[in-house]
This record gives C-alpha cells, structure tokens and sequence, in this order.
C-alpha cells in the first residue's frame, strides 16, 4: 500500500479532491494536520471525505452573504451567534461539514462564550451558507446534521431550503426573514457589488433593509 502525506496533495482553487474509506478517527486526524487557518474546506459522510479549495469570488460572495446576514438581523434587533466556517460533526452520524458561513439566532444564548461547536452537547446552527456547491454529499451533511435553514449560493441565485420532517424542501421565502424578499434581494445586492463596490453595496443594502422594515411596520 502507497501511503501518502497530506501535504503532498494539491487542491487547486476551484476544484475538490475526494478520499474514500476514511474511517471516523482518520478524519479527525486529518482536520488535526488540516488545521484551522486554511482556505479549504471538507465535507465527511460516511467514510467518503471531500477537500475543496473555493475560488476568490466565491469567497467575496461568501463574506457579502454574511455581511447582509449580519445587516438583517442588526435592524431586526435579533441576538446572533456568528461561528463562521466551523466543523460540525457528529461521530455517530459519520458526518461532517464546514460550511461557509453559519449563525445561532433562536440559540445564539447557548452560544455565548463559546468558540467552537460541540454537536454532542450544542443545537445545530440555524443557519448555514454554502456559495457555489456543487456536491450532494453537502446536502446529505446538513440535512442529517437538522440545519434549520440552508441557503445555497450558485450561479447567481439564492436557493433557500427548509428543514422539514427529516428532509429539505425549497422555499421562496427564509425561515428567519419571512418579510423579505430574500432571494431577490441577495441576488440583486452581489449583483450591485461587483460595480459599486463592498462598502456602498453593504450600506445601500442597510437603507433597503430599514426602508422595508418601516415599511411593514405601518
């Protein structure tokens, strides 16, 4: 048998590589070597485990997404717990995932304190992010992992899916935000961004958010 270091292995921006037959203390031993301080992320499910390294543009939408996540829930006056692209995983699930972005809002008071996540003893994020998936292993992840509300980022578009009985089902509308258009209104703000810039495109998206709120408080 060829055995391999990981430092061998080159994941080129844009592209993933998958490793089969990963048993569950192999993959903790793999995010050990991986580290915290790296641009790529895995996704585990069942021995299969999946490196990927997202492109530049996929990360500038990430932290815009977060950004007016953030900005929604500031003008709504909502508690939040940001853990970023932390781990989750459950050992007796085999699975595990490194999402984009996620929050604690309904539990953000569990979270406080905290700096990282212990799906043994905490509640799952109640919301995730994922810009430019193109894996169903991703899917497979948080919907055994009962992510309230997923939001995938790809081509252009918002898909904001529900966790419903065990499985997710796509909605116009979000779980946390229901008097907004969200999908239109993201996709419309990272439009905006790539010729006005981060900081205008964040604060004319605070004037809409307000604008909206005054506007369903009447």
């Amino acid at each position: 048998m060829v055995m391999l270091q990981l430092r061998q292995l080159v994941v080129h921006p844009g592209q993933r590589v998958q490793l089969q037959e990963v048993n569950w203390s192999e993959f903790e031993a793999i995010l050990d070597e991986l580290g915290e301080q790296r641009a790529s992320r895995i996704a585990y499910s069942n021995g299969i485990l999946e490196i990927r390294m997202p492109l530049p543009k996929h990360e500038k939408a990430k932290v815009l997404i977060g950004d007016m996540v953030k900005i929604l829930l500031e003008e709504l006056d909502l508690d939040k717990e940001c853990f970023g692209s932390s781990t989750l995983k459950r050992q007796d699930m085999s699975k595990g995932i490194e999402p984009n972005d996620c929050f604690y809002v309904e539990n953000s008071a569990q979270m406080i304190g905290k700096d990282r996540i212990d799906l043994t003893v905490d509640p799952p994020p109640d919301l995730a992010i994922e810009v430019d998936v193109t894996s169903k292993t991703e899917l497979d992840v948080y919907q055994a992992l009962g992510i309230r509300e997923l939001w995938r980022f790809k081509d252009g578009t918002l898909q904001v899916s529900l966790f419903q009985n065990g499985q997710y089902y796509d909605s116009k509308t979000s779980l946390h935000f229901p008097d907004f258009p969200i999908i239109d209104l993201i996709s419309e703000f990272l439009d905006q961004a790539q010729t006005a810039g981060r900081s205008q495109t964040l604060k004319s998206f605070r004037q809409r958010v307000q604008g909206l709120i005054s506007t369903s408080s009447k």
